[in-house]
């Protein structure tokens, strides 16, 4: 906050100050309102015009500043003026007062708000931009709530001035009449508790209900429109029918059996989705075969003279296969069936909000059901290069059927999957070229992480070409070629092999989005409200297909959202919770993180300390002969609570556990400090994180007492 904001701070306290020093509420009593009513009325009449300006002036004044005497002023209002121009008058004071209280607050102390919990604050804004006019117009309605605290907290939120004014001029109209018309009858009330009687308390209260109740009612009018072309089965097969078997559909419907309601679960292709059989499981087989060969050709490190293995591309690849048929069981249609999940293989197709087409190598079918969950999962975007169909490209989908090592494999994408990939196959005896069209590697992560990468790609020999325009591909002498463009000049790149790794898109098309009128997304997503719902309100999505966060673990956690919500809607329901997302890049060295990284909090404005402590000084990390990385901790400024953590180093994606539990939990890097960590690990890298933290927080004063405390101590005879 600058000095200038302090010094309208300081004149607001010093203006409310002298209101109470100097007793000014003496004024604004009840029985100083029935002294002065008749000289008032005098006033009144000889002055209508200039009475109505000084009383409404007046009436501003008291409400902007917050100060207490609003309801007598109400009163006063109704004796003075009457009940119409007294409500009229009062109305239209008391909403500019309020609305002045409102810009104050915003402007004095909104920046140091957002500068301090600007997450937080995000996340209030956005529930202000989507209900925030009709939740004023409920705390405007009911009067037991302090009107001058509504005021100040919504000028601390991003909701616009003229929905504020005109919110609370309808929300307090109410309210106003009810004091202005008690000030009709002046006479007659003895306090201003008695204006309010418990009975009017209570249809305050009622008419607070009402929005809700109104709103309840416009949704349905809402559905019934949507709904209005279809007709709707009188009973249904189902409670849910959930749309792919991936991990997204394996929990949705896992929950819902175990809810005990009667769930089918469709899978046209294979169980376990993208993650079992082309993704998570194959992909990490394989990085660990990699990282074998690469420990054994490290071998004189740990005092080996010599050690060699002996390496078959096609066994590396066979293993991936027994991998995934070992873990295959876990999401078999086998164990699903035990659970309570009605298993189909087929393909899916909806064909009214509660019916699902089925087409099995029996025949068709159709299942009517409740509730539907969308769990269709993603696929490999493939750019349209020129010429790429010709060369017969890799994707993270059938990489896996490999036999024969690429001698020269081309990697085009730096992101994680792309460079996942690229070390391993590089480990795996390939030369690889990796080409990244932005200057750096995982470019979602901060640049002392990327560079840790690269670095360790060169090391490896991967040729990085970073800032390099895909243009075309084609085939000169039988050899194929990648054109590329690199500050502006031509750059040929021969290669044998090509993995296409820029990224994934969901499955949006195929199975009834189109017919039903469910909108995607910029991002080709299907769009979801907070709760997964889509346009239909019996009909969610969750996991890649709808994103935001296209992680294994992201589709579970939205899948008990989407099952819940699907199953108890009607009841309650729950906004998907995306506060604490953690993910790692399974490279070597493992990069993880959770919450805010650096580049974004400086991006969103968002101050912060960083305490970042290197494993090159961490003894288990030396002694595995794995001193490199870091662990960075993003704190509040002047707190120890965490905004978020980049571990770069072995086993980064396990320990970043510590740091989600901290931040789901609001524990902070005292605690972790405080908790006994076994040594020698690597988890003490998180704890030493902590310490760092701790001595730029030290009490410097409390400090240099307790060394004249010691030094006295030493002087004691």
């Amino acid at each position: 906050m600058n000095r200038y904001r302090i010094g309208l701070v300081i004149v607001f306290l010093a203006l409310a100050g002298a209101f109470f020093v100097f007793d000014l509420q003496r004024f604004f009593s009840l029985e100083a309102l029935k002294a002065q009513q008749e000289a008032i009325a005098v006033y009144r009449a000889a002055h209508p015009f200039l009475a109505a300006t000084i009383y409404s002036l007046l009436y501003v004044a008291v409400t902007s500043l917050s100060l207490p005497g609003a309801a007598v002023l109400t009163l006063a209002g109704g004796a003075v003026f009457g009940l119409l121009w007294g409500t009229v008058i009062v109305s239209f004071a008391s909403t500019i007062g309020a609305t002045l209280a409102f810009l104050a607050s915003r402007f004095l102390f909104r920046d140091w708000i957002k500068a301090r919990f600007g997450e937080r604050l995000k996340a209030i804004d956005a529930g202000i931009a989507r209900d925030g006019a009709f939740y004023l117009f409920i705390l405007r309605l009911v009067p037991v709530f302090p009107f001058f605290v509504t005021n100040v907290a919504m000028g601390l939120t991003a909701l616009p001035v003229r929905t504020f004014y005109w919110v609370s001029q309808l929300g307090m109209l109410p309210g106003t009449a009810v004091y202005v018309n008690a000030g009709t009858q002046l006479a007659r009330i003895e306090s201003l508790s008695g204006i309010l009687s418990p009975g009017l308390l209570f249809s305050f209260a009622l008419l607070g209900v009402f929005p809700w109740l109104a709103r309840r009612f416009v949704d349905a009018i809402k559905a019934r429109r949507i709904y209005a072309p279809w007709e709707k089965p009188r009973r249904f097969d189902r409670n849910l029918v959930v749309i792919g078997a991936g991990s997204a559909g394996l929990v949705t419907s896992y929950i819902a059996a175990a809810l005990k309601a009667k769930v089918t679960l469709i899978e046209k292709h294979r169980m376990g989705g993208d993650c079992l059989n082309t993704g998570c499981v194959p992909s990490k087989a394989l990085i660990r075969t990699a990282k074998q060969l690469n420990r054994i050709g490290r071998a004189s490190e740990f005092g080996i003279r010599r050690a060699s293995a002996e390496f078959d591309f096609a066994d590396a690849m066979e293993r991936v296969q027994r991998v995934i048929r070992t873990v295959a069981p876990h999401d078999s249609a086998e164990r699903y069936t035990k659970l309570g999940v009605e298993v189909v293989e087929g393909e899916a197709r909806i064909v009214s909000p509660w019916a699902v087409e089925v087409k099995t190598a029996e025949g068709t079918r159709t299942l009517t059901t409740r509730s539907i969950v969308i769990a269709a999962g993603a696929r490999p975007f493939v750019p349209p290069i020129p010429g790429l169909e010709d060369v017969g490209y890799l994707t993270s989908d059938n990489v896996w059927e490999l036999r024969d090592r690429p001698k020269r494999l081309l990697v085009l994408g730096g992101g994680s999957i792309g460079c996942e990939l690229a070390q391993a196959f590089a480990r795996l005896g390939s030369r690889v070229i990796q080409v990244e069209m932005l200057p750096r590697l995982l470019i979602r992560e901060d640049p002392d992480v990327s560079e840790i990468i690269a670095r360790r790609f060169r090391d490896e020999g991967i040729d990085l070409r970073m800032e390099h325009q895909t243009k075309r591909i084609v085939v000169e002498n039988g050899e194929n070629v990648l054109i590329a463009e690199h500050q502006g000049q031509e750059v040929r790149i021969p290669f044998d092999r090509v993995l296409v790794a820029v990224g994934r898109v969901a499955n949006t098309t195929g199975y009834g989005l189109e017919e039903l009128g469910i909108a995607t997304t910029k991002a080709r997503t299907i769009e979801t409200d907070e709760f997964l719902r889509t346009l239909y309100p019996n009909i969610y999505a969750c996991g890649d297909v709808t994103g935001p966060f296209q992680f294994t673990h992201t589709a579970a956690h939205q899948a008990w959202y989407a099952s819940v919500n699907a199953l108890f809607g009607d009841i309650g329901k729950f906004r998907a919770d995306y506060r604490v997302i953690p993910w790692a890049t399974f490279t070597d060295p493992e990069v993880a993180r959770v919450g805010l990284n650096e580049q974004e909090a400086k991006e969103r404005g968002i101050p912060h300390e960083i305490s970042m402590y290197r494993l090159d000084d961490l003894d288990r990390a030396i002694t595995d002969g794995e001193a490199h990385g870091f662990v960075k901790v993003l704190t509040v400024p002047g707190k120890d609570r965490i905004l978020g953590v980049t571990l770069v180093g072995e086993h980064a994606g396990d320990l970043i556990a510590e740091f989600v539990l901290a931040m789901k939990h609001g524990l902070g890097l005292n605690k972790v400090l405080g908790t006994i960590h076994i040594y020698p690990t690597l988890a003490e890298a998180n704890k030493y994180a902590a310490g760092v933290w701790k001595r730029t927080h030290a009490p410097d004063k409390l400090l240099r007492w307790v060394e004249r405390y010691h030094a006295w101590r030493r002087r004691e005879h």
